[in-house]
């Protein structure tokens, strides 16, 4: 008989969370690691990381910190090798750093062309590069890997502005671009590296609750089937299943944690 529970057992292997110190890449770090993975957390804060393995009901899991800037894209190729050549191989990478530039939030027709091309650096370019590289590390040493994207539901559908109505808040335009060129490139990734036995999937999460304004919350919860907003673990949670063997017939997928909202 079939151990379905030991399927999403991550025992033996090794996994990265790059962006693994916010809001949500602290579950999926603990995620990954309560499910037994020798856990390589890859920020640039490192008082968050001191912060996080004080944590009582974690210190017995094995997470390690890395140093590593996303945003440093001519690094990338060197930084990852040498993560890789230290730890002797990398079953799982999740891609959720979200680097930004301070003028993110505005509006479209404010957006000067210098902020749109550095965003687009930043986030896009070093996903889709950064993928290619673990790719073929995996490739080259015959690991059967999983590579997670995070996209988002902005990069399958149009925002609806009603939402942010009566708030100085506004979903921005970049965000929709770079998370719809993530989610094209990953299915571009897992078809082209699936004789390789590497599966590379994305994650669209939904709104997250994070004290955001009292209006906005309310005008979101309203359009959404499941009428609350999402949690750092229910993404965890749906990031474990795609790190796991009980996800391996699984690739080029684009897994909607949204709580409806893409269904309507």
């Amino acid at each position: 008989m079939i151990d379905y529970m030991n399927k999403f057992s991550l025992r033996r292997k090794t996994a990265v969370v790059c962006g693994g110190l916010g809001l949500i890449g602290k579950e999926v770090t603990i995620a990954i690691a309560q499910a037994g993975a020798n856990t390589l957390v890859l920020d640039i804060d490192k008082e968050k990381y001191d912060d996080l393995i004080k944590e009582k009901d974690l210190e017995n899991l094995n997470i390690k910190f890395y140093f590593f800037d996303i945003t440093k894209i001519k690094d990338l190729k060197k930084n990852i090798e040498k993560i890789f050549k230290s730890e002797k191989k990398i079953d799982i990478w999740v891609n959720l750093a979200y680097p930004r530039t301070n003028d993110w939030g505005d509006k479209l027709e404010k957006i000067k062309y210098e902020s749109w091309q550095k965003n687009v650096d930043m986030h896009l370019d070093s996903y889709c590069l950064i993928t290619r590289e673990i790719a073929e590390l995996m490739k080259k040493n015959k690991i059967n890997g999983s590579i997670i994207n995070y996209g988002s539901i902005y990069g399958v559908v149009s925002p609806d502005f009603e939402i942010y109505s009566e708030t100085e808040m506004t979903s921005p335009a970049a965000y929709s671009a770079i998370k719809g060129g993530i989610i094209n490139f990953t299915r571009y990734a897992a078809s082209y590296y699936g004789k390789f036995k590497i599966r590379v999937n994305c994650l669209c999460p939904g709104g997250i609750f994070e004290n955001q304004n009292k209006i906005f919350v309310k005008n979101y919860e309203k359009r959404v089937p499941l009428k609350r907003m999402g949690n750092p673990e229910d993404i965890a949670s749906a990031t474990l299943f795609l790190s796991s063997d009980a996800s391996s017939y699984i690739t080029g997928t684009v897994l909607m944690v949204d709580g409806g909202w893409t269904a309507i």
